[in-house]
Formats: structure tokens, C-alpha cells, sequence
């Protein structure tokens, strides 16, 4: 999906040092823009001091970023980010084409990495883990800059990257903020380096909060579900049959496409539960069957044959005060 006319990113010249877009265009799979709301005139006077904000990091990142020289490093040296933002991803076929376009020219585009701060043998990358995957399949020695990032700064430049380019989908967007959120990553940082704004930043943990984890990744990517379809899977999700009846559609669909796992789990958790029925004989002293009587949670229903009971019905209703009131009997014992 392309861009709205006239709307530049705030990051739109974050990687302006690379020399190629092909690569890009190949690695990143467009998905749903995020849609912001208009606000009063006093929030846009706070957004536009956010932006501002934004555009000296971004700027100082940049400069760094420039400074910094290119290596050449060996991928099995490179370790994920500790921030993890994409979700698998189920188009092998678009990655074979990627890899081969490594293979045949070259990686034209560093990735990002810095050095890990456990170990300074090794490294962690920022952004980049296609580019990354694609030298280590291949053998080949993956082109990075090194940056001297904190944990904020890389998740800035992390998602800053990332949100430049529309690459990531929703649910990796809500994982990515709620594992931020989670390390102990500020609100204003999570908002800037996903580039959104507090209602959608508030979406993301309200669909984290109710769509467990293990659930959020058994789908996977699902580029075409976007925040209203994400919304109405936690809406259904909010109980957990609907939650148990999801993760056994999901165990059922392993090799489809995430797309489609999105729409399966929508169904399972929108299903409505068949409620248990128990069904009871209803015979004299005798044991002779007068009827039955059929019980779940909510309903009781009693049929009987009037030749074998005749008056049985109205009987039960002229009981009905006094076995209520044994019934409240029985509660407040």
C-alpha cells in the first residue's frame, strides 16, 4: 500500500546513506498504514513538539550512524536484537527471491548491529535480520555499521527503520511494543520508535493484555489484518473457551498462510459454545417414564407424555414459589 500524497515519514531520511532501494523493496513487504485521528488544537501543539523532538534523534542517529565505518562480519557472530520485531514469516517463496538477489548482486545495504553488551566478541543486530539470514544461508560475510547504542537508542533506531518503511504488520507492532514495554522501555520511546500515538500505542496493550502471546505468534504475521481486525479478535477473545477453542483451530492449521490462520482464529473465537445438555428420565415410584427433563447452565426444560401424567405441568407451576424458596433456603444455609 503506498503512501498518502504528501505525507513524508518522520524517518523518511534515516537510511538516506544507502545506495540502494531494490534491496528494500524486495526484503519489506508493504502493510496496513497506521491512520491517525485529527485532534484539538492543543494535541497537535504536543505532537508537533514530539516531532521535533524526534527529528534531533533521528538526527543525531544519522550522524552517528555516518561516523561510524562498515565491517565486514561473519552472521554466526551476530545475535538477534534482545527486542524481538517480526514474527515469522510464511513467504519462503519472496525470501528465495530475496536471498537470490543477494546471491547474484551483492547485499548493496548494511545492516545495523552493535556490540553485545554481555559479550564484546559478538554482536546484536538493530535491524536488518533478512539481510542477516540471507548472508548466513549463503555463506557469505553479511555487510554491517557498528553503532554505540544503548538499549533505547537501538530500539528507536530499530523501529524507526522499520516504521519508515511501513514494514512491520500490526500484531508485529503490538509484540514489539509490548516486549519494549515489558524490558522497561519508556511510553515516549515505544511511541517513538513505532512512530505512533498514545490511542494506538493504548490498542496495542489492550490486544496484547487479551490475545495471549502464544496465540499472536501461532498466526503469525497476517499482513492483511489490521488494527480493527486484531481488535475484534481480542473482543471475542475475552473468555477462555473462546481462547482454548483458538488454540485448537491453530494446532489444526500449521502450513497455511497467517493470513488465513488470522481468519480461522477470528471464526474459533466468535464461535458460540454449544452449551453442555444433560437429560434426565422423570419417572413415578413405579418406575414408569412420565417424561424428561433436559438441564444446561441457564435452561431447564421438562416434557412429559399428559396421557401417563395428566396435570403434571400445571402441577410443577403451582410448585414453583415454594421451590424457589427452598432453593434460596438452601443458598443462604
Amino acid at each position: 500500500m503506498s503512501k498518502q500524497p504528501g505525507r513524508k515519514s518522520i524517518l523518511a531520511n534515516f537510511a538516506s546513506y544507502t545506495p540502494q532501494q531494490r534491496e528494500l523493496e524486495q526484503e519489506n513487504a508493504p502493510s496496513e498504514p497506521t491512520t491517525s485521528s485529527s485532534r484539538v488544537a492543543g494535541v497537535i501543539g504536543a505532537t508537533q513538539r514530539t516531532l521535533a523532538e524526534l527529528r534531533e534523534e533521528r538526527e543525531e542517529l544519522k550522524a552517528q550512524l555516518e561516523a561510524s565505518g562498515e565491517l565486514e562480519l561473519d552472521p554466526e557472530l551476530v545475535d538477534p536484537s534482545p527486542f524481538p520485531d517480526r514474527l515469522i514469516d510464511d513467504d519462503e517463496e519472496a525470501f528465495e527471491a530475496f536471498k537470490l538477489l543477494i546471491a547474484s548482486e551483492g547485499q548493496m545495504m548494511p545492516i545495523l548491529v552493535r556490540r553485545h553488551p554481555a559479550d564484546p566478541a559478538r554482536y546484536q543486530v538493530s535491524y536488518g535480520h533478512r539481510r542477516l539470514r540471507a548472508a548466513r544461508e549463503l555463506g557469505l560475510k553479511v555487510k554491517a555499521k557498528v553503532g554505540s547504542l544503548d538499549d533505547r537508542q537501538l530500539v528507536i533506531a530499530q523501529g524507526m527503520e522499520n516504521s519508515a518503511r511501513q514494514d512491520l504488520t500490526w500484531a508485529e507492532k503490538a509484540l514489539f511494543a509490548a516486549g519494549m514495554e515489558t524490558a522497561g522501555v519508556k511510553a515516549r520511546d515505544i511511541r517513538a520508535a513505532l512512530a505512533v500515538d498514545d490511542p494506538e500505542l493504548a490498542r496495542f496493550r489492550t490486544v496484547c493484555r487479551i490475545v495471549p502471546e502464544d496465540v499472536m505468534r501461532a498466526i503469525g504475521r497476517a499482513p492483511k489484518a489490521g488494527r480493527t481486525r486484531w481488535t475484534a479478535l481480542a473482543k471475542a477473545c475475552s473468555d477462555d473457551d473462546a481462547v482454548d477453542r483458538v488454540r485448537k483451530t491453530l494446532a489444526d492449521a500449521k502450513g497455511s498462510k497467517s493470513d488465513d490462520r488470522f481468519v480461522l482464529a477470528l471464526n474459533a473465537a466468535a464461535a458460540k459454545t454449544r452449551k453442555k445438555l444433560e437429560t434426565v428420565n422423570v419417572v413415578d415410584a413405579s418406575g414408569s417414564k412420565l417424561g424428561t427433563a433436559n438441564f444446561t447452565s441457564s435452561e431447564v426444560r421438562i416434557t412429559v407424555d399428559p396421557t401417563h401424567a395428566p396435570g403434571f405441568a400445571e402441577f410443577v407451576r403451582s410448585e414453583l414459589p415454594a421451590l424457589v424458596e427452598r432453593y434460596k433456603a438452601s443458598r443462604d444455609s
